[in-house]
């Protein structure tokens, strides 16, 4: 190959194999054309020396050299202890990991550094401002975009507080956040409102979140909706219709108001119950009479009316009604109902022909 030229060369430098098309893979990766060039040739003549590629190449010897180091330093190619020097390329799968691996690192250091950038720019707009560290939109789009923005920014955790009323049910791409979070390893925290579950659907969007390691809690009256994204900035609905169609949202940044909010949460959070206690296989133990006792107490009975309708005494429903919740390792009745629901034990009232 050394008596034709500089064609080799030429081909390298617009990243083209000899004689061949546009074969240049690794440019994605940020291997400069002569790079891959020459680690390209080193896979057809391993233990090849600098004078047999310039000689492959039609390089000079000099460049060769250039070239051997760079990727050296890349991890594609072992300097091996000979008389002449002689180089071994790394096997492709091995060297394109280690490559992707470092891509990889310098994409979460540039990310790091625009999460950086991004608190200097506000820092800054605030300061000049001169006014307080939140935003008001009132914008259907930019409302939805800041919401989805923001969850995404998200690397250690993620605390929300769910309450009705909803426009439509949680759309597919606000799960589908949710999930790639906690895939990621973000800590995702959220309490809701015991009316956010009344449907099936809700339900087994919870028990989906739960299983990819979502920490759910429910309490009676959830006051407001809520995010937070690494304590350090939240979106609060301020004006919402009767259908629940979210009409303004305040982003809020560090700020004496936000440290208030998180107060609020972690007492919201002390104040709930898990949403998916461990029972352990509890529905084997529940009989047909706990069963029916569940379904009258999910439908909203009094244990009184309860008690009327089984026609025994309403301290036997009390007692009865302990002993179920502590076979589902329940702390309220509500979540005994959920528990029951979600092993699939519990039928409605007019199943058991009480009603």
């Amino acid at each position: 190959m050394a008596g034709t030229g500089r064609h080799p060369a030429s081909a390298a430098a617009d990243g083209r194999a000899p004689g061949g098309p546009d074969k240049r893979r690794l440019a994605a990766l940020g291997v400069p054309a002569d790079d891959e060039f020459l680690y390209r040739m080193l896979l057809g003549r391993p233990r090849a020396t600098v004078a047999e590629l310039a000689a492959a190449t039609g390089w000079d010897t000099a460049r060769v050299r250039r070239r051997t180091r760079s990727l050296e330093k890349r991890g594609m190619l072992t300097r091996m202890q000979s008389r002449p020097v002689r180089f071994s390329p790394a096997p492709p799968d091995v060297a394109i990991e280690v490559l992707a691996l470092q891509r990889q690192e310098e994409i979460e250091r540039a990310r790091l550094v625009a999460a950086s950038l991004t608190d200097e720019f506000r820092s800054a707009r605030r300061h000049a401002e001169g006014g307080p560290a939140l935003q008001v939109l009132a914008d259907r789009e930019a409302i939805a975009q800041r919401f989805f923005q923001i969850q995404r920014s998200a690397r250690d955790e993620m605390l929300m507080l769910d309450r009705p009323p909803y426009a439509v049910q949680p759309a597919p791409q606000q799960t589908a956040v949710q999930r790639e979070l906690l895939r990621r390893g973000v800590r995702h925290r959220t309490v809701y409102d015991h009316r956010s579950l009344g449907s099936p659907e809700q339900l087994a969007r919870c028990r989906e979140l739960s299983r990819l390691g979502e920490d759910g809690r429910v309490l009676a009256d959830v006051p407001l909706k809520l995010v937070v994204v690494d304590r350090r900035v939240a979106l609060v609905p301020v004006a919402e219709s009767a259908e629940g169609e979210v009409r303004e949202v305040m982003v809020l940044h560090a700020s004496p108001l936000l440290d208030g909010l998180l107060v609020l949460y972690e007492l919201l959070w002390q104040r709930a119950v898990p949403l998916w206690p461990g029972a352990g296989g509890a529905e084997r133990e529940l009989s047909y009479e706990d069963e029916r006792l569940l379904a009258l107490s999910a439908s909203g009975l009094t244990d009184q009316a309860i008690a009327r309708r089984l026609g025994v005494a309403q301290r036997t429903v009390e007692r009865r009604m302990r002993r179920i919740m502590n076979l589902l390792g329940a702390r309220t009745r509500f979540q005994a109902g959920l528990q029951a629901a979600n092993r699939g034990v519990v039928m409605a009232p007019e199943d058991h022909g009480v009603m």
